[in-house]
């Protein structure tokens, strides 16, 4: 597994689209008694606070299932959704400003095995393994358990690592979250191009939406 150390407390308190966009090539590793897993973070989803009617704390919305999005950042926002699968999301902003950016894929680098035992797919090629925001929870044994879970300094972290061979990042609006009006069509997905790892069908680069790293479902 490539990698280096855990992304800074300062990482996170960038503007959220430049975090969410930073996200792409850095490393998610969740050390378990299990044992390690870890990928490479392809495809993340930006929610921007009370603004975004599309994020959790759309309107000022505050709860006990929200309340990590409130701050510090740097930390682990786990939810489960449809009564089945969890998705992790990485809180970013000061305290009091409920911003977030969701992981929806990785691509596996340690752990395979382990990966393929929790998903129950044993013949599974690695980029299945963590395709989507639930299946990446599963495969990493992410719960509600790690929700809080500080990034920087916890067993579930973000290494940082480079982008990757001048890897080509598409924009698109958001899955899942049509309920938002028009905040649904805002670009705030960021997909790594060319990766069989990323959800939902595979993207080519348009003239004109792509860009060179790195620069800059209902949440």
């Amino acid at each position: 597994m490539s990698g280096g150390r855990p992304l800074p407390r300062s990482f996170y308190l960038q503007p959220t689209l430049r975090v969410a966009r930073a996200l792409l090539g850095k490393i998610l590793v969740h050390d378990t008694p299990e044992g390690r897993t870890a990928g490479r973070i392809v495809e993340v989803e930006a929610y921007r606070g009370p603004a975004d009617r599309a994020a959790h704390s759309a309107g000022g919305h505050r709860s006990a299932r929200n309340e990590v999005m409130y701050g510090p950042p740097g930390r682990a926002y786990v939810y489960f959704v449809y009564g089945m699968h969890h998705c992790m999301n990485v809180v970013c902003q000061p305290p009091g400003t409920p911003e977030a950016v969701l992981l929806r894929a990785l691509e596996p680098t340690a752990g395979q095995a382990l990966m393929r035992r929790r998903r129950g797919l044993a013949e599974a090629p690695a980029w299945r393994l963590c395709r989507g925001p639930g299946a990446l929870c599963q495969a990493m044994a992410i719960t509600r358990a790690e929700n809080g879970a500080d990034l920087v300094r916890g067993r579930l972290r973000i290494l940082d690592a480079p982008p990757g061979a001048a890897a080509a990042i598409i924009r698109t609006p958001r899955v899942g979250v049509d309920y938002a009006g028009p905040d649904a069509r805002r670009p705030w997905r960021f997909v790594v191009v060319g990766t069989r790892a990323v959800s939902g069908r595979r993207l080519s680069s348009p003239a004109g939406s792509s860009s060179r790293s790195p620069s800059a479902h209902r949440r």
